[in-house]
């Protein structure tokens, strides 16, 4: 299943994903099937719409992950919304480890037992599956937080990649592309640097942006404290398959009444290990995810305050540059335009910033409230079917004595 001989790996029909909720019947998004190839995925992107922009109501195009970017990008590169939060772009595919970690269990084959085998290859082969659908997912919740914004979702590089039936003929950057990205980030770090002392008088913004900072740095943390714990719990799940194997190879060899405990300790480490996969899916998907996507969606908020932070170093320069003029006589009415016209560009970026920033704290705090419950109930429901297998268990095993 995960390296199969044609091109088409997965093909995946599913429902909304529930990590936006898109409470606008009038423009509804999905990803309503996808398929993976060995090096692209392709996305079904499903719109249901009641707005006049579009020529139908209900209509379907298909997208590679390049497409996403090029869009995310015409956002970003857009000034009208230097004041917006710019919805992070979905992560690249990468199924490669996956690959490595099957093929690696293949080299294994001949010094494990087949049944030990097919129980690590039904592992992986899980986990592909999970991996593919949140990789749909956040390329799915990627639209669906520009479909919800009142602003974004008017941009015509939105209706053309929801409704252009064609391909957008975008291509990957190249390597010239890709060194040049590199510098104009390695010359927005460096900006950012000199921005950091500057002074703010706006004691919102000042606030804003010390959060966002201490935030996202505990974001990060969290994150990867949270994929250490999903990892624990992979490992513990593997180490069943070979305690159950290992049991039930000594069941085979015995011939005494012992083989029928062996039995059923090896029955009970087989449902524990599929119990410890769920335990470690659900910690992934409400935990870890939720980690993930609000580090970048936190980055997006940062973004945003540099982009005002340079607005607002800009305006500093043409208050000075209007100061010399004034001063020489020279050249005033261009030094008084270029000062309004920032001034007027710096007003507009803050007042949609303010409301962008308090929407993030909305939505940042309901989704992981959200999250949290939905993780403690699927807890407490795991340790309750844990509970009762081992009681289980233990039962069986009176029973033989």
């Amino acid at each position: 299943m995960l390296e199969p001989t044609n091109s088409a790996e997965v093909s995946s029909n599913k429902q909304r994903a529930d990590t936006v909720d898109l409470n606008d019947n009038d423009f509804q998004i999905d990803i309503s099937d996808a398929l993976s190839e060995k090096d692209k995925v392709k996305f079904t992107v499903h719109t249901k719409t009641k707005l006049p922009t579009f020529q139908e109501s209900d209509f379907n195009v298909s997208r590679q992950h390049e497409e996403f970017i090029w869009l995310h990008d015409r956002f970003n590169e857009n000034e009208e919304y230097a004041g917006l939060i710019i919805p992070p772009a979905p992560p690249r595919p990468d199924f490669d480890s996956s690959r490595a970690k099957l093929q690696k269990l293949s080299d294994s084959e001949s010094i494990i037992t087949k049944e030990e085998y097919e129980k690590m290859k039904q592992e992986l082969e899980a986990e592909y599956l999970a991996m593919f659908k949140k990789t749909v997912s956040m390329h799915e919740v990627f639209l669906q937080r520009l479909a919800a914004h009142p602003i974004l979702r008017s941009d015509n590089n939105f209706r053309v990649f929801l409704e252009y039936k064609e391909d957008l003929s975008v291509r990957g950057k190249n390597a010239k592309e890709q060194i040049t990205g590199f510098f104009k980030t390695l010359t927005k770090t460096a900006d950012e640097v000199l921005l950091a002392n500057q002074k703010e008088s706006d004691e919102f913004f000042e606030r804003q942006k010390q959060f966002l900072l201490t935030y996202n740095t505990k974001i990060k943390d969290g994150t990867t404290a949270a994929d250490k714990s999903t990892r624990a719990h992979k490992t513990v799940a593997d180490t069943y398959i070979k305690v159950s194997s290992g049991f039930n190879t000594l069941a085979t060899a015995d011939k005494t009444d012992l083989s029928k405990y062996l039995l059923v300790m090896a029955e009970f480490f087989e449902k524990a290990r599929k119990s410890e996969s769920r335990v470690q899916s659900d910690l992934d998907l409400k935990l870890s995810d939720t980690l993930r996507y609000y580090m970048r969606d936190s980055k997006a908020a940062l973004d945003l305050m540099y982009r005002r932070s340079r607005c607002l170093a800009d305006f500093e320069t043409a208050n000075k540059n209007l100061d010399r003029a004034r001063a020489r006589n020279k050249e005033v009415d261009a030094a008084e335009q270029a000062q309004l016209s920032i001034k007027k560009k710096f007003e507009t970026i803050s007042e949609k910033a303010k409301d962008e920033l308090n929407d993030f704290k909305t939505r940042r705090v309901q989704m992981f409230r959200k999250n949290l419950i939905e993780l403690t109930e699927l807890q407490i429901k795991h340790a309750k079917a844990q509970t009762q297998m081992i009681k289980g268990v233990i039962q069986q095993v009176e029973t033989l004595s």
